[in-house]
């Protein structure tokens, strides 16, 4: 195996240990980054793939000698989602260039804090052995702790982790490492914080930036944009979605709204189908699973099949009708299949860690028989005789949509899903639908033997908070998409902020005040103000048209500097970074462009290729904003005026905006949003829908008392009809209380026994509201 890193990178130790660890013969290429494709360090496999992550590299050449403990993939998940984007610019700051920055030190603090607690009377992070925990948080924190005798005070105090790093540095494995990389100069040999793109450009990567900008050629292929990021790498995608709509809680919705199942199903397909299309979601294909196609899926291809044992394709149900065997379907053992595609896809393909830590939990201690029918009216009926009353579990029943609703899309759906060899499948959800994807669904597909497509990468985030308590779809809480619309905020500023918020490794808050905080600085201040100086100043001192544009050595670091950012966007699409843009901020303040536009000829000239290059900058972020902000990609290339021919993104910042372009008229992108509008929000949202409701109807002036009105007519046969289904569904509810079913499961049905006791009362002429609770009496007021 070959290890390819530059010099001085301390990522680099992880790979180096890991391999001395376990005994890895480890080739060491010192390379160029500007030569690379990925960010360095990248372990070559003698398969020809490559690992482009350093701590996946770790955890792959520990390998068995790695504890198979949750614990460390859950400490890797924290050393590159919560460490490295703080201590990497603490390291290039206060270590790199010797600067005090009290800010840095603060966001870098609270993470030691966790880390020197974890490690309290403890020689490693997890277990009794060094894991890749230990090899991984040591190689960051290498630039800090590497030197004793230097060592930061404030760094001292944490006894916790000076102990524990001091003995993990006095093991062999480690100490050669140090010095295989460092080639023995320890600590003064490293880049620190070299996964950021603020570091210092070398002088080829500037020749090779400039060159780049002039030729306006790039070293790949050109790559045409689209909404989302695997359209942009211009991979033949397909994007579906849709409303899986059978079960329990559709038939309890239905109850209570007074609407039929199919009813409740079109309402909210169509309000879902409206809040994607304002937030400007760009699905192929919106679907639905209540469709004919839904149907034949499951009962052609999950209940047919081929039988086992004599290949006949039309064996149905339990029997083989050719050759007249038993097909037991619990006899196939799925759990060797779906643990060996796990196996296969985990060390290469991107799963998040939650997604593995729920995935393994389900599988470690074996597959349980789960039941896949319900005793409901509405789901797809199941097709063997003896079983049509009864319909599939809606969890079993959902995830087929996906291949039902591809099929309402094209008639080429067979390109998709049973092509695994050439399609790659993404799956993004939150956590607690995991194992329906990772775990039921594969297994029906690997059941079906079928050559179906299965998940290749797997997202699932952790919890959204809503300010100080839970989002709650039942209840209420929150502000939904429905309720965003009508906030008069623009999508682009939600869709940025769900974004920035995003749970990946850890339950994160939409709170209002931040939400206000991010647009105002992240956006107004950052993105917007940047943009708008750069095209103002062309309109203002250049009559609207772009300058000629005559690079320089100071302008090769800016070019370098994004193209070190494009090539992370392209590379890490997870999440949106503004590092380019505060570059240019930076570099627009550097160069004082409205001083020299004052001066001489040759100072007026140098102005317009500082502006030259900000309005390129300018349209080269509209075109990588684009998947996440549509909107303001859109508006930032109409206020260029910018050609069609800009929404393609090349492997270098190229010049698209030639000298003598004219743009259009420039504005504002963002507005300021104010603490009294948040404010008004935070009080409008609060509560729950119900209470809002309630709050809403007492500030009305309330109607007069009608006086003897007229008696409600009871219809005695529907009234007959409610109490013996209410009967029904009072001994089905207590059944599975006597049953110990899941609590999830009693809890829906309990919905739909109080949903009949209203209907029944409201046949009776009483008042629906008063029924309460699971028992069916009446809400009696006064003291309890």
């Amino acid at each position: 195996m070959k290890l390819l890193t530059d010099s001085g990178n301390q990522h680099a130790l992880k790979a180096v240990i890991a391999a001395n660890i376990t005994g890895t013969e480890l080739q060491i290429e010192e390379v160029d980054q500007a030569s690379c494709s990925g960010q360095l360090p990248i372990l070559e496999l003698p398969s020809g793939k490559a690992l482009f992550s350093a701590n996946l590299t770790c955890r792959y050449l520990l390998g068995n000698k790695d504890a198979d403990d949750f614990q460390v993939d859950e400490w890797l998940e924290w050393e590159s989602s919560q460490l490295q984007p703080f201590l990497a610019p603490y390291l290039v700051t206060c270590i790199g260039q010797g600067k005090k920055d009290s800010a840095l030190l603060a966001a870098v603090v609270p993470l030691l804090e966790h880390l020197d607690k974890a490690l309290k009377d403890r020689q490693y992070i997890v277990g009794s052995s060094v894991t890749s925990a230990d090899v991984v948080v040591w190689s960051a924190l290498f630039p800090l702790y590497g030197d004793s005798s230097k060592l930061a005070d404030e760094l001292t105090r944490y006894s916790g982790i000076v102990d524990w790093f001091q003995n993990l540095s006095t093991h062999e494995a480690f100490k050669s490492a140090i010095a295989t990389v460092t080639k023995g100069k320890g600590v003064s040999a490293c880049k620190a914080g070299s996964t950021s793109s603020e570091l210092s450009v070398s002088a080829e990567e500037v020749t090779a930036a400039i060159s780049a900008f002039k030729d306006g050629k790039s070293p790949k292929p050109w790559i045409r944009t689209h909404p989302m990021f695997c359209r942009l790498r211009n991979w033949n995608t397909l994007y579906i979605c849709g409303t899986d709509e059978y079960g329990t809680a559709t038939e309890t919705k239905a109850l209570e709204e007074g609407l039929t199942p199919q009813q409740i199903c079109d309402k909210y397909n169509k309000i879902h189908s409206e809040i994607y299309q304002w937030f400007e979601i760009g699905f192929d294909f919106f679907g639905r699973t209540t469709t004919p196609q839904q149907t034949e899926f499951l009962a052609d291809r999950f209940v047919e099949g081929t039988c086992p044992l004599c290949n006949y394709d039309d064996a149905r149900g339990d029997q083989c009708d050719k050759c007249g065997k038993l097909i037991n379907a619990t006899e196939l053992k799925l759990e060797p299949a779906l643990s060996a595609f796990l196996n296969t896809i985990y060390p290469t393909d991107d799963w998040s860690n939650n997604a593995k830590v729920i995935t393994r939990s389900w599988v470690r201690d074996g597959l349980k028989p789960r039941c896949i029918t319900r005793d409901l009216k509405w789901g797809t009926p199941v097709p063997l005789e003896g079983f049509t009353e009864k319909v599939f579990y809606v969890w079993f029943d959902a995830p087929i949509g996906y291949l039902s609703i591809t099929a309402n899309y094209t008639d080429q759906w067979e390109k998709w899903w049973k092509n695994p060899q050439q399609v790659t499948l993404y799956n993004f959800m939150a956590k607690d639908n995991v194992p329906f994807h990772s775990v039921v669904f594969p297994c029906s597909l690997l059941g079906a033997e079928d050559n179906y497509t299965l998940v290749n990468h797997l997202q699932a985030t952790e919890y959204l908070n809503y300010e100080d308590g839970k989002f709650s779809k039942s209840r209420g809480v929150g502000v939904f998409g429905n309720n965003a619309k009508d906030t008069g905020i623009p999508a682009d500023i939600y869709r940025f902020y769900l974004l920035f918020v995003r749970p990946e490794s850890q339950d994160s808050t939409f709170s209002w005040e931040d939400f206000m905080t991010k647009n105002n600085s992240e956006l107004l201040n950052n993105l917007g103000n940047f943009v708008n100086r750069a095209l103002m100043f062309v309109s203002n001192f250049f009559q609207g048209v772009i300058p000629a544009v005559d690079v320089t050595e100071d302008d090769g670091q800016l070019l370098a500097q994004v193209n070190r950012e494009l090539q992370a966007f392209i590379q890490c699409l997870e999440k949106v970074s503004w590092g380019g843009v505060g570059g240019g901020n930076q570099y627009i303040q550097g160069q004082k462009p409205w001083v020299l536009v004052k001066g001489n000829p040759g100072e007026k000239a140098r102005a317009g290729t500082v502006i030259g290059l900000a309005a390129n900058v300018a349209c080269l972020l509209s075109v990588m904003v684009q998947p996440y902000m549509p909107a303001t990609s859109n508006t930032i290339q109409q206020q260029l005026q910018a050609p069609a021919e800009v929404n393609i993104l090349t492997d270098t910042f190229v010049c698209r905006l030639q000298a003598g372009h004219k743009i259009g008229k420039p504005s504002p992108l963002f507005q300021k949003i104010e603490a009294s509008t948040m404010a008004e929000l935070k009080k409008k949202f609060a509560g729950t829908q119900m209470e809002r409701k309630e709050k809403g109807q007492k500030s009305k002036t309330a109607a007069p008392p009608v006086q003897n009105a007229a008696p409600v007519k009871v219809d005695q046969a529907e009234v007959d009809r409610l109490t013996a289904e209410v009967q029904k569904q009072g001994d089905a509810v207590r059944q599975l209380k006597t049953d110990k079913a899941e609590k999830k499961l009693v809890d829906a049905e309990v919905q739909k026994l109080i949903a009949l006791k209203q209907q029944l009362a409201a046949a009776k002429g009483e008042n629906p509201a008063e029924i309460i609770g699971g028992k069916g009496k009446k809400n009696k007021k006064g003291k309890k």
